[in-house]
């Protein structure tokens, strides 16, 4: 993959849990860092949630190799969310795969 197809600026956040005192906790999300990507759709479907249609993508995010990715973590592009659902390494060390889902509300 070359450096020029990188064009999609993310960001890189995680999640921040602050209990609520009642037991539970609230989430945040804390950016990380600014990336360069390459977004790219692989699939997407209708599902029934909660008596709705719930709209599910999933792409495919390449970008240059870091440490510290987890599928806890997500990545945002202005109002757009990608769920990180796996990270895999290519073999050189270069690149990152990060398979993902983007939900419709």
């Amino acid at each position: 993959m070359k450096i020029a197809t990188l064009r999609d600026r993310l960001t890189l956040e995680q999640p921040v849990r602050t209990p609520d005192g009642g037991g539970g906790a609230s989430v945040a999300w804390e950016p990380v860092a600014e990336l360069w990507a390459s977004v790219r759709p692989l699939s997407g479907d209708e599902r029934h949630s909660h008596d709705q249609i719930v709209g599910r993508l999933t792409h495919a995010v390449w970008l240059r190799h870091r440490l510290g990715i987890v599928p806890a973590m997500r990545l945002r592009q202005g109002v757009r969310t990608y769920e990180i659902v796996a990270v895999l390494d290519t073999p050189s060390r270069t690149h990152l795969k990060c398979l993902c889902e983007e939900r419709s509300l």
